[in-house]
Parts: structure tokens; sequence; C-alpha cells
């Protein structure tokens, strides 16, 4: 069985699985949850310390419908390695201090198959914006499989074919991991992860790297839900320097609901 080995515990996130399991209740408890079934989010993939509260918005969503989601379809950007399109990995299971997350394998083969991607271990071994979200996860649902994707240089349509393989199970939920704005000071990160913000409210598909670095899965995501005619909600917006006091090259986040 292959395991795909955490790399980013103890920098991104505790490595301590108690640390880490205090951290995240501590996180989700101040977050309100969703009447509403969430079909998906997108959340920021930073260390916790800087964007975890952010992020804890939106899988604070989860908090009524563990039991009901049973496949996570995550989607990521590549920082590490130069990707044509998007990739699923050869793993059995991803691994967190938490524990083993099961790969759905016919899934990531059936999409093989399908033409839809590539199957490389590469642009995941080091990639941390799927691996954050494992934890929360891990948290916040019960048993669920992983459909783990990297997402390269992608139109929106090739990301919306992904998805739309899966058809809008109900038992599914699709998660993108995204920043927004790089290492602008504060007041100009603001103005631009504003606007950044009113594009994905308005099903905008012409994000850009600049935009957001999870734009490509982003873009997808947007595309696939206004063909399904979903709803989307801003949950909570910020950046790094709200943290870090550090205002002059901040990291913008936000997290929305799907549903």
């Amino acid at each position: 069985m292959k395991n795909r080995a955490p790399v980013v515990a103890g920098s991104f996130y505790p490595e301590s699985s108690q640390v880490l399991q205090q951290d995240l209740s501590h996180m989700l408890a101040s977050c309100p949850s969703s009447e509403q079934v969430p079909k998906g989010l997108i959340v920021p993939h930073a260390g916790y310390c800087y964007s975890g509260n952010i992020a804890a918005s939106g899988y604070a969503t989860l908090k009524h419908f563990k039991d009901t989601i049973k496949r996570v379809i995550l989607l990521g950007p590549s920082h590490r390695v130069y990707l044509h399109g998007c990739a699923v990995p050869h793993y059995d299971f991803f691994s967190t201090p938490l524990g083993k997350v099961p790969v759905d394998e016919q899934a990531c083969l059936q999409l093989v198959d399908a033409g839809l991607l590539v199957q490389q271990d590469q642009p995941h071994a080091l990639e941390h914006s799927l691996e954050v979200q494992l934890p929360f996860l891990q948290t916040c649902l019960d048993d669920f499989q992983l459909v783990p994707v990297v997402v390269g240089e992608a139109s929106p349509q090739e990301v919306c074919k992904i998805l739309d393989f899966f058809a809008g199970n109900p038992e599914d939920l699709i998660v993108v991991s995204s920043d927004l704005s790089h290492y602008h000071n504060d007041r100009e990160a603001r103005v631009l992860d504003q606007k950044t913000i009113e594009a994905i409210l308005a099903f905008n598909l012409n994000l850009q790297p600049y935009d957001a670095c999870g734009c490509h899965a982003v873009n997808g995501l947007l595309d696939f839900a206004h063909r399904k005619n979903w709803h989307i909600k801003l949950l909570e917006h910020g950046n790094s320097g709200d943290t870090s006091g550090d205002k002059n090259k901040v990291v913008g986040y936000a997290s929305f609901i799907l549903y």
C-alpha cells in the first residue's frame, strides 16, 4: 500500500496530533454552522497561524452534514512542479498526524481512462495546498474517500469536465484550495482581494495567478457551479498581516461556500 506521508506537519500546522486536534477544535468552535448543505468550498492553504481561522469558517459549514459526505474531490494548485493539465497520484492513502485518508483509486483511474487528467506522483509529493486541508476534513467529516487533484495550467472547461465526471453526487464535496493576492502591502492587498472576491461571487471565470494562486481550479469550479445553478456565499476574508502584524508584504485569504 502506497502512502503519501505529510511533508508540512510541523511547519504549516502542528506535528503533534494532540496539539493539532486542540487547534482545530478551537478554530472551528468560534465559527457558525450552515443550514445549507455544502456542495463546494473555496478555502485558503497557508499556515494555520495565518489562514486557519478563515479556512475554519468554511469547514464549520460541514458540522451538521459530517455523516452525509462520503467523498471529497480536493483540488489545489501546483506550487513546486510545472504541470500542464491536472494530475492524480498513485497513492492509496494520504496521511496526517490525525491518521490516514483513503484515496478513491477507482475514481482516479476512471478520470485517467477518460483522458481528463494524468496519474503522476511528482506534483503531489511536496505539494502543501492539498495536505493542509486534510486535518480539517478529518475533523469535520466521518469516514470519507479522497480524490486528490493537483491543478496546473488548465482551462475552466478542462477542470469543469473533471468535476462533471462526478455529476453532482450528493455524497460528494468539492474543495478548492486557494489563497488570494501575494506580497502587496495591506492597503493594496485589500483593494485587489476585494475585486477578486467580487469576481468569484459573480462567477467570473477569468481569474489569473496574480488574483489567486489556485485560479485555475477556482475558475473550473465556478464554471461547474454556474452550469449547475449553485449559489455562492463569502464566509470570511482577511490577510496574513491580520495575525502576523507585518503589513508590508501580505497574502490574502477568503473562504466561500457553494450550495
